[in-house]
């Protein structure tokens, strides 16, 4: 039986696993601990999807809980994909955060995913990785 949840903290090794699991790993720093263990520290709303205890969904979030929600972290174990979890695990974000817009930047294989739940796509988006970049 799958349980959603927002949890207070989670095990570095059960969040790593799910992101490998998910393949997030391929775009996420799963071989320093230290950064995994920031990660966790710093999100301040994290959601999960257990399937008999065992962590197999995360949305991992940083809110002002009044005005936007970034949800860093969307992950399913691939097992579990395609049942309804990830948008559940949206869900539960937003019902957290109701006054607040909720954002993400999709990884390259959810791209399509996000319209087909309901979310719209915004071109105003824009990364900065180095503060040399800066003209």
């Amino acid at each position: 039986m799958i349980t959603y949840q927002i949890e207070e903290k989670i095990g570095i090794e059960e969040f790593i696993e799910v992101l490998v699991n998910s393949t997030l790993g391929e775009r996420r720093p799963v071989n320093e601990p230290e950064r995994i263990t920031e990660m966790l520290q710093h999100a301040n709303l994290i959601a999960t999807a257990r399937d008999n205890g065992k962590l197999i969904g995360i949305s991992r979030s940083l809110t002002d809980f009044a005005f936007c929600t970034y949800l860093s972290d969307l992950a399913v174990d691939e097992n579990y994909q395609k049942k309804g979890i990830g948008k559940e695990l949206i869900r539960l974000t937003k019902e957290h955060t109701p006054k607040a817009t909720l954002i993400l930047l999709a990884a390259p294989k959810a791209v399509a995913y996000y319209p087909k739940i309901g979310m719209k796509q915004w071109e105003q988006c824009y990364i900065l990785n180095n503060v040399e970049d800066l003209k």
